[in-house]
């Protein structure tokens, strides 16, 4: 398994509203590009959309210092899906039929690694981002 560099850092602070402030801005700069649900172009996926609604949500089911640390680390997961040609493991999702999920795994530019998961519909070829985590 290949780990992909990324040239981002992750997101500076210690209080979930100073981390949530950058994150957001960078959010907003993506969902601005797209009229309906925000996505990002994949090169592993062949330039397919990757879907990033999902996540969201599963992000607001977490604690807040949860909650935290995985959101600094989205704009080098951004990166991580934009730009990352290595194979993820991939795996059948035990929970839903007919559901695949991707893990990437990649290493910040200040040398933190991290984990992006992703939900591939097969019926619809639809992709979404499901979760940020790091690996420690």
């Amino acid at each position: 398994m290949r780990v992909y560099q990324a040239k981002a850092v992750t997101i500076s602070g210690t209080d979930f509203h100073e981390v949530w402030r950058i994150a957001s801005y960078f959010y907003q700069r993506i969902k601005k590009k797209s009229r309906r649900l925000p996505y990002v172009r994949s090169v592993y996926f062949k330039k397919d959309k990757i879907f990033l609604n999902i996540f969201w949500s599963h992000l607001f089911e977490k604690s807040w210092p949860d909650r935290m640390r995985r959101l600094k680390f989205l704009p080098a997961a951004i990166e991580l899906l934009e730009k990352s040609p290595f194979d993820p493991l991939t795996k059948e999702n035990p929970n839903e039929f007919g559901v695949l999920l991707h893990r990437f795994f990649g290493t910040t530019k200040n040398g933190i690694s991290f984990c992006v998961q992703i939900k591939a519909e097969k019926s619809s070829n639809k992709k979404y981002l499901i979760s940020i985590f790091p690996t420690d």
